[in-house]
């Protein structure tokens, strides 16, 4: 396998590069990637040990259907209006997820079991998140290898993914069935240039 001198390296590439090389002088655990849905190849790379925020319950799922596609189990927390069929559209096996949609004023201590034990936690906080809670999921994470995306604010994340200028496909002349939301999605952090695409979010067919 070949190495790629650092001098070709971006920077967000650079700064994963830099972490790795820390934690293996650190002896932390190595920071590893989890699978990508297609829709956001080349966009957002998970990696274990990562809070990742996103401003849209389509991107929340997006982002653990990488990881439940490829056998991984995943878990949904705050979630009181979850959508099965929305679910199943972006693949999430329903067999190998977890559900607590109203974990109330036990969020912090529900999201830290579910990190224990799966690989991706899509967490909706029930209110602002202070630094210490913060802090405690951060630490779980790293210790136990897993994924947090977050719906709404989060004090420390590497990366934000923002849904903008949306736009249906499908209706005609005013009629006709509603087939694709397609969104421009803006990728910022990671100590990159903010990235830009247009995607799919969803599908199937609504009235």
């Amino acid at each position: 396998m070949s190495v790629r001198p650092l001098e070709s390296l971006d920077a967000a590439e650079l700064v994963d590069h830099l972490r790795g090389r820390i934690q293996a002088l650190q002896g932390g655990p190595t920071r590893l990637a989890v699978p990508t849905h297609p829709v956001l190849e080349g966009l957002v790379q998970l990696r274990t040990g990562g809070v990742y925020a996103v401003d849209s319950a389509s991107l929340g799922m997006a982002l653990a259907a990488g990881a439940s596609r490829a056998g991984e189990w995943v878990g949904f927390a705050g979630w009181d209006d979850f959508g099965v069929e929305a679910a199943h559209q972006w693949g999430i096996d329903l067999s190998r997820t977890v559900l607590v949609p109203a974990p109330g004023e036990h969020w912090l201590e529900v999201t830290a079991a579910l990190v224990d034990v799966l690989k991706v936690v899509v967490l909706r906080p029930p209110g602002q998140v202070d630094a210490k809670s913060a802090s405690i999921l951060d630490a779980r994470l790293r210790a136990r290898a897993g994924v947090l995306v977050v719906q709404g604010d989060w004090p420390r994340c590497e990366l934000r993914l923002s849904a903008e200028r949306s736009k249906w496909l499908g209706i005609g002349a005013g009629r006709g069935r509603l087939r694709e939301r397609h969104v421009e999605l803006v990728v910022r952090g990671g100590g990159r240039v903010p990235a830009r695409a247009e995607v799919v979010l969803g599908g199937g067919e609504v009235a």
